[in-house]
């Protein structure tokens, strides 16, 4: 619930989390429809066995226009989003020692994100060695700053339940990480067909994430506006 001591002219900042959370989701399951209607890729559902990769969705077509609208503008707000982690958490009480380092995982995360997103649908080998660094600089960096804010979130007594909870979503996503890893090692064909799926859940695990945090803004009164404010601690 809102903290009621919200005021008409103060502006809620859970909706840019929510955004944060909501955009790269939309934009994937948006241009993989899309890239099937039109031809591009075959129908198949992108979280099982024998599918296509994210990028792969955004290579041609409207699709390729629909992923650059969606992920550029997403990588943007992600920066402010982590940033705003940061300001967050001190709000709540937690220690400014090493928040800043949020800002600089978000930017890195982000730029990499729009290196990745740029590069996507053209040829080369270049092109291919910017879209991989980019999507795994993305994705890990996202992951770090997560396990930050969680950790952080376990540091203070009247959040530490939900601390814990986001806890175990990040050691799912990790475990996740890990198994693609060990299958690539030891099994490399079947790997090869579970590679992009590992992909999906991957990216889907990361959203739920920021979904979560989205939740927390919204119920602890996280907004900006005149005067100074404290969130409520619930």
């Amino acid at each position: 619930m809102t903290d009621p001591s919200l005021r008409h002219h103060d502006i809620p900042l859970w909706w840019l989390a929510l955004v944060a959370a909501l955009l790269p989701f939309v934009t994937m399951h948006t241009t993989w429809p899309v890239a099937t209607l039109e031809g591009y890729i075959h129908g198949c559902l992108p979280y099982g066995l024998d599918c296509h990769s994210i990028s792969r969705t955004g290579h041609k077509g409207l699709a390729y226009f629909l992923f650059k609208g969606g992920m550029l503008p997403a990588a943007v707000v992600g920066m402010t989003y982590w940033w705003l982690n940061g300001v967050w958490l001190r709000s709540l009480g937690a220690s400014a020692k090493g928040l800043r380092g949020l800002f600089w995982l978000g930017l890195i995360g982000g730029l990499a994100l729009v290196a990745y997103t740029l590069a996507l649908g053209h040829t080369g080998d270049g092109y291919w060695l910017v879209r991989r660094i980019g999507v795994i600089t993305y994705l890990s960096f996202t992951f770090i700053a997560q396990l930050l804010v969680t950790a952080r979130l376990l540091t203070l007594p009247d959040w530490a339940a939900t601390g814990r909870r986001l806890l175990r979503l990040c050691q799912l996503t990790l475990a996740l990480g890990i198994a693609s890893l060990i299958m690539d090692a030891v099994a490399p064909e079947t790997h090869e067909r579970f590679e992009d799926a590992f992909e999906w859940w991957l990216a889907l695990l990361l959203n739920l994430h920021a979904l979560w945090i989205a939740l927390l803004w919204r119920r602890s009164g996280f907004h900006v506006g005149p005067g100074v404010h404290s969130p409520s601690s619930r």
